[in-house]
């Protein structure tokens, strides 16, 4: 196996490994903001069910105080993995873009082959 072609494959599990890793982010993002909803649907249940919407208030419930915090510390989650994926894909074009860049390489180091090969089998002719 020519050492270019070794390159190609590099190139590519890294390009694969970055799409997985964009994958997974996106995937904890929307699982973060399911879970965030669901604790916003607690909250407002919590509430009609005290009779008590404000969070200052000496009788609000702990469990709604509590579903709060939950939920803000899931936002600023998913705040981090957001910038996380924007990272993740730059870093991903930067490895399709590096692929892509060898994969020209080997295509053009083919063709060079190939006009050698067809200028040796006609020297061979004439000589």
């Amino acid at each position: 196996m020519k050492p270019r072609n070794n390159m190609i494959r590099l190139r590519q599990f890294k390009v694969t490994e970055k799409h997985r890793q964009v994958m997974q982010l996106e995937t904890m993002i929307s699982e973060f903001e399911r879970m965030a909803n669901e604790l916003d649907a607690q909250i407002v249940a919590e509430e009609k069910k005290s009779g008590i919407s404000d969070e200052n208030h000496f009788a609000y419930p702990t469990f709604a105080k509590a579903a709060r915090t939950r939920r803000d510390n899931l936002a600023i989650s998913i705040r981090d993995l957001k910038q996380q994926k924007e990272a993740a894909e730059a870093e991903l074009l930067d490895a399709e873009s590096e692929l892509q860049k060898a994969e020209r390489m080997e295509v053009r180091e083919a063709r060079l082959g190939d006009e050698m090969d067809s200028g040796d089998s006609r020297k061979a002719m004439i000589g």
